[in-house]
């Protein structure tokens, strides 16, 4: 490397992030080690063989040392410049799934690679994502404040959504909703994501309570509202209609919407997992795809919340202080399914128990704050946005896949970011932050 690339890599390079970066990965590495390793095995040499999942792990995080690496030494206008190609790309390989793609786990969303390794474009496709809609909202004639841009930065968030539930990846599709917290930041109205939190309320709400109490509940609001907003509709008589077309259409979600949903579009397993996580059972005789998978003589998924269960016990099991490194029995026994990926956070609850995960949420806590404040500082739109995305995009991640694993969110199938096995998920959230810290570099530069 000469000395001018040398500068380029190094002048400006916010090094806190990459020190949590790092702190993270060997966390996750640790944590894989935890759940796999067996006494009497010769840990040095199955580090380096390949074979075991936390030595691909570290081969994954060389592999992304190198692309960081390489990443820091491009010119920030690259990514401006190729941020819509990138896009197509990536959409182009998540359709390329359903014809090259390999099914894992009910899940038609990877593609083969040599040496056994497999591609997970729905990943990818998160930083290509953010690179499209910073490329969008940083051109100049576009005013956010407008309906039709609005549609335009959410087709480019939601189209790899559609395909991730067209390849049964429900949880990587609910990430790309995340991106609404970088648009709020640039202007979009707080009343979409009122309407928003408000239907998740909604379901919920339909969940928990009996249709024709929930009616009445909602019936006694519109009431109330109409009873506080009175004399204004003396004045203005449309009031009155946009409050009963909002009864109505709420009335008609809880009642057809819903149940159509749950019933109808979510197999069997999706929804007893999500009636778990408000405390009822789900009956999956009432299940279209259910039923349909009886009747061609096809076995269906048991219905349980098995995963979350024993992810309770492995957490709870750690107490205060925790049983120790490589001393936890319910990770280690192999009781918690999916514990070197989704539930890998059951490992830290185990090992080192509330003070452990307490410590390791503040180190996720402090790299968010990091990248806020990274975001904040930019000159460039492009900059800006791309940042929130990153921050939006590993808030959700963490959120969830935290909840999940202590049974306050239904299981999806979120990995925990920079912990969790993988590589398409390490080498995803690897470029997310560096190609972040390589714009920050260059952040008094105007980039569109």
């Amino acid at each position: 490397m000469n000395r001018r690339n040398h500068q380029i890599a190094t002048q400006g390079v916010d090094y806190l992030v990459i020190w949590l970066y790092a702190i993270l990965v060997t966390i996750g590495i640790l944590c894989i080690f935890m759940v796999e390793y067996r006494p009497g095995t010769d840990w040095f040499t199955s580090f380096l063989n390949g074979k075991t999942n936390y030595s691909k792990q570290l081969i994954f995080a060389g592999v992304c040392a190198i692309a960081a690496t390489f990443i820091l030494l491009t010119d920030s206008k690259l990514f401006t410049a190729f941020a819509n190609l990138f896009y197509l790309a990536g959409i182009l390989l998540m359709l390329a799934t359903f014809v090259i793609g390999k099914n894992i786990n009910g899940s038609k969303s990877w593609i083969p690679l040599a040496g056994g390794f497999n591609l997970q474009p729905a990943e990818l496709c998160k930083i290509f994502a953010a690179l499209a809609l910073a490329k969008f909202l940083s051109r100049q004639e576009v005013d956010f404040s407008k309906i039709r841009s609005q549609l335009i930065a959410g087709a480019i968030t939601l189209s790899p959504a559609v395909l991730s539930i067209l390849q049964h990846e429900l949880g990587l599709a609910l990430v790309y909703t995340s991106f609404l917290i970088a648009m709020y930041r640039e202007g979009l109205p707080a009343q979409i994501l009122i309407i928003g939190s408000s239907f998740g309320v909604l379901v919920i709400a339909t969940l928990i309570l009996e249709p024709n109490i929930l009616a009445i509940i909602l019936t006694a609001i519109a009431a109330f509202v109409i009873f506080l907003l009175r004399k204004q509709i003396k004045k203005k008589k449309k009031l009155l209609t946009i409050i009963i077309t909002i009864w109505l259409i709420c009335v008609g979600v809880q009642r057809f919407v819903v149940p159509y949903i749950f019933n109808n579009v979510l197999e069997c397993y999706q929804s007893t997992r999500i009636y778990s996580m408000v405390g009822k059972e789900y009956n999956c005789a009432e299940n279209r795809k259910a039923q349909d998978k009886t009747n061609t003589n096809k076995p269906v998924r048991k219905p349980d919340d098995y995963n979350v269960r024993q992810s309770k016990i492995a957490i709870g099991s750690g107490g205060f202080f925790g049983r120790g490194f490589l001393k936890g029995t319910q990770t280690r026994g192999k009781y918690v399914p999916e514990q070197h990926t989704d539930f890998i956070f059951t490992s830290l609850g185990e090992a080192f128990g509330f003070v452990g995960c307490f410590i390791f949420l503040l180190i996720y806590l402090l790299l968010l704050y990091r990248i806020v404040r990274i975001a904040e500082r930019q000159r460039s739109t492009f900059s800006r946005v791309y940042a929130y995305s990153v921050v939006s995009i590993l808030f959700f991640h963490i959120a969830v896949n935290v909840s999940m694993t202590i049974g306050l969110f239904p299981i999806v199938g979120i990995p925990l970011p920079l912990i969790s096995y993988g590589g398409s998920s390490l080498l995803t959230f690897t470029a997310l932050i560096f190609i972040l810290l390589r714009l920050d570099a260059d952040r008094q530069m105007v980039l569109r």
